[in-house]
């Protein structure tokens, strides 16, 4: 039976939550050298950018402006903080 590690994300008013991840899988994920709570991190954007741009792109109906520009600003931090865009490390060209 794998152990678990648990992880806790806080957020920007002080609340916070927790998550536990099964041992060791964490580690399979970093490069040399990198700390869990980047790869954690690294993990939280791609994501979040990846759900921002299916609501931006993929729903339907008229997309509200703020979602837009939320979506653009993802885009950005996902860039800066991995050097490609996400439409490069997804293959996905809308």
């Amino acid at each position: 039976m794998v152990d678990t590690e648990t992880y806790t994300v806080e957020g920007p008013n002080g609340d916070s939550d927790t998550v536990d991840l099964p041992a060791g899988l964490v580690d399979t994920l970093a490069e040399q050298g990198e700390e869990p709570s980047k790869v954690i991190s690294d993990i939280v954007l791609q994501a979040l950018a990846q759900h921002a741009h299916a609501l931006a792109h993929h729903s339907q109906g008229d997309t509200p402006e703020d979602l837009v520009e939320m979506n653009e600003k993802a885009e950005e931090l996902f860039e800066a903080r991995f050097g490609v865009s996400l439409a490069e490390a997804t293959g996905h060209h809308h």
